[in-house]
């Protein structure tokens, strides 16, 4: 009976460790319980070249190293989308200062937290086939563009994508800070 007993614990003990494993494998081979929903509203696009290579009549070197970017096509509506795009950044609060706003199109006044480079603005060169009129890009810090939405993107689907990327990637120039090095 004692020994029984002892082999009841074993066999306990091994479907404890080997039941999740399982699990996990059924889950997976047959898609069983996986949500099939995005988390993301935008949509991906590695067919488009980072920031660098973009065909710009003047890129800036004047970005900040370690920020990222909301870039936004300004060929149609451009005030309306300045300021939107302007009033989503001011929402981010204190995460604000880590984004800088690239408007590419017509030059206008330039909102705080915005980057118009040279006295024309940031202007295509030939117009890229990845390019639409009124689409807004989401470049990481370097350069490389994360997720691209089309002009009827709403600005709470940006913003809660945003917010999401910055939460997962925190700042690495606050970093000796948070750790308590004041070198």
């Amino acid at each position: 009976m004692r020994i029984r007993h002892q082999r009841f614990k074993l066999l306990a003990l091994i479907a404890i460790f080997a039941l999740p494993v399982i699990a996990a494998w059924v889950m997976v081979q047959w898609r069983i319980g996986i949500p099939e929903q995005r988390t993301a509203h935008g949509e991906l696009a590695p067919d488009v070249p980072q920031l660098a290579q973009w065909p710009l009549v003047e890129l800036t070197d004047s970005l900040d190293e370690g920020d990222w970017v909301l870039a936004f096509d300004c060929s149609v509506a451009c005030a309306e989308n300045a300021d939107r795009w302007w009033r989503l950044h001011r929402a981010l609060g204190r995460e604000a200062p880590r984004v800088t706003r690239l408007r590419i199109g017509e030059a206008g006044e330039t909102l705080p937290g915005e980057l118009l480079p040279g006295e024309i603005g940031a202007q295509w060169l030939d117009v890229p086939d990845w390019q639409a009129p009124g689409q807004v890009w989401l470049l990481d810090p370097r350069g490389q563009v994360v997720l691209t939405y089309g002009r009827e993107v709403g600005e709470r689907d940006v913003m809660d994508d945003l917010s999401h990327l910055l939460r997962m990637n925190p700042d690495r120039r606050s970093v000796p800070e948070r750790n308590g090095d004041t070198r």
